[in-house]
């Protein structure tokens, strides 16, 4: 029986979408061509095209897809769901071609002139509701505001995984974000749930 139309869009869109990652995170903004993400895809110019107006809606789409590759992996609630956020995220820029290239993309955009905030924004937005959800369950320490956590944790997962993207040890990112939580956990929740929160890189596989 023949695949219904809209499922091989989305099919199509997907396989350009992740041509596209692919591409960019070897290749880099610049170096990764229409055509190049065409070939890569096994589709047409004109199918690339249909989907994504230009290079750069295709790199704002990949930034953008960062979440729907990261929390549906999560199964935990309360601060340990926001902790095994960062230990998938961290798993997966080691093994995940779309999310080195979002990453890379996120950093390097206004280089090539797209200047797009959205990605930490909505990032931002998730951690906030997480907290809140903590807050609600009782886990926060005493006048802990989810908002500032959650602006300061996008920053801190941006910055750490800049530094290992520098030094050449992307490897090293469950450990370094390990390390970041035994720092934060005692500031941000509570002395018996910081006990009973598990920091183990087995967790983001």
């Amino acid at each position: 029986m023949a695949e219904p139309k809209q499922e091989r869009a989305l099919k199509t869109r997907g396989d350009i979408l992740y041509a596209a990652a692919s591409a960019f995170d070897e290749l880099g903004y610049k170096g990764a061509s229409m055509r190049e993400i065409m070939r890569r895809a096994g589709v047409t110019l004109g199918a690339v095209y249909f989907h994504f107006e230009n290079k750069e809606a295709l790199a704002r789409a990949v930034i953008l897809a960062q979440p729907q590759e990261l929390v549906p992996r999560l199964h935990s609630e309360g601060i340990q769901r926001l902790v095994d956020f960062s230990l998938v995220w961290a798993h997966q820029l080691n093994v995940n071609p779309l999310m080195r290239a979002a990453v890379r993309l996120a950093v390097e955009q206004q280089a090539y002139g797209i200047g797009n905030d959205v990605s930490y924004g909505d990032f931002e937005t998730l951690f906030e509701g997480w907290l809140k959800e903590a807050e609600d369950k009782g886990e926060l320490a005493p006048g802990v505001d989810p908002a500032i956590v959650a602006e300061f944790l996008v920053g801190a997962f941006t910055g750490i995984q800049h530094y290992a993207h520098l030094a050449g040890s992307t490897d090293t990112l469950p450990e370094r974000v390990i390390r970041m939580w035994r720092l934060l956990l005692p500031g941000v929740a509570k002395p018996k749930v910081a006990e009973r929160i598990e920091l183990d890189p087995v967790r983001g596989e």
